[in-house]
């Protein structure tokens, strides 16, 4: 099935359907255990770095969790996939929702923001939180502009392969099918756009408000997909979904390292050539090294040449004569 035929082929009426999640986890999730494990290992400095990242990857996890919970308990036909980072050339996106129900694919940035949001009319983002007896009020950067960009790395990524009448026909009904919507996931948060304009508070919903919005937005047109190609426009993603190459490694590389030596199971090459020893998660040269923190500081181990993208190691005992010395 191609795309275009995914976006404008059949519309063959359907039984209702429940939600169905082709991707329910978060990296997220693997990054706050990953860091936990850091902040225990790091000195009081950097531990307090860790923890600041670890309070905002957690509130992120809790205002997604929200997200989930009204999608699952929706009883609407809809596929869903979670966390997906999509590629176009040098441009990238990390989408936190991709929702694809018969009318329309949402995008979803989901953001759980402490204190109260203004949109004004120029579409500026500014957010009041209070203090006491005090007030702060800070500009935020614009979700919507965020989004924007992520529309702009799906639209080629799903437009890949077409080309002549059926590409300009796809880009014509880009935007009639996919949507975008920022969502404030905090149920203290107030939103005020009563200055803002039209376009813009379409785009913005408050997580109670998530599956109201998608039905009134459905409701107003006509359905798109049966419901075999939202189920085949879903794994199209998912397919095309890679692994985020960012992540925590250059940023506490040394705690990395030592993490990840206590955590590997302890191995010793069997009458290996050093030289030849080869790496058995990924098939990469093995190169001997000594450990500077951790349990095992000073002591030798072989670790994997891709390192940081392979964490293999094979450590050595300690009656083994460190040549490296």
């Amino acid at each position: 099935m191609g795309l275009l035929d995914i976006l404008f082929g059949s519309r063959r009426e359907e039984a209702a359907q429940e939600p169905v999640f082709l991707k329910e986890t978060s990296d997220a999730e693997e990054q706050l255990d990953y860091l936990k494990k850091l902040a225990e290992r790091a000195d009081e400095d950097t531990a307090s770095k860790i923890e600041d990242e670890i309070k905002i990857l957690d509130a992120g996890l809790y205002g997604e969790g929200q997200i989930v919970f009204e999608l699952k308990n929706s009883h609407i036909p809809m596929f869903v996939l979670r966390d997906i980072y999509l590629r176009s050339g040098e441009y990238a996106a990390q989408i936190d929702f991709l929702i694809i129900t018969a009318g329309h694919v949402f995008v979803v940035e989901c953001k759980n923001l402490i204190g109260d949001i203004e949109i004004d009319s120029r579409g500026n983002f500014t957010r009041t939180m209070r203090f006491g007896k005090f007030f702060r009020k800070e500009g935020i950067y614009s979700p919507i502009t965020q989004n924007k960009r992520h529309m702009e790395v799906i639209k080629a990524v799903a437009g890949q392969g077409l080309s002549g009448v059926e590409l300009g026909r796809y880009k014509k009904y880009f935007y009639d099918v996919y949507r975008p919507v920022i969502v404030l996931a905090n149920p203290k948060t107030v939103l005020t756009d009563r200055y803002a304009k039209k376009e813009i508070k379409d785009q913005v919903v408050r997580g109670d408000r998530l599956i109201a919005y998608i039905e009134e937005v459905d409701a107003a047109s006509e359905k798109v997909f049966s419901y075999e190609e939202m189920r085949g426009l879903a794994e199209f993603f998912l397919k095309s979904a890679q692994k985020n190459p960012a992540g925590f490694d250059d940023k506490y590389k040394e705690l990395s390292a030592a993490e990840e030596e206590k955590d590997q199971p302890s191995e010793t090459p069997a009458a290996a050539d050093p030289v030849n020893l080869l790496c058995p998660k990924c098939g990469a040269r093995m190169v001997k090294r000594v450990a500077s923190k951790g349990a095992r500081a000073g002591k030798a181990f072989y670790g994997c040449s891709a390192f940081p993208k392979c964490r293999f190691i094979i450590n050595i005992g300690d009656e083994e004569e460190d040549t490296d010395k």
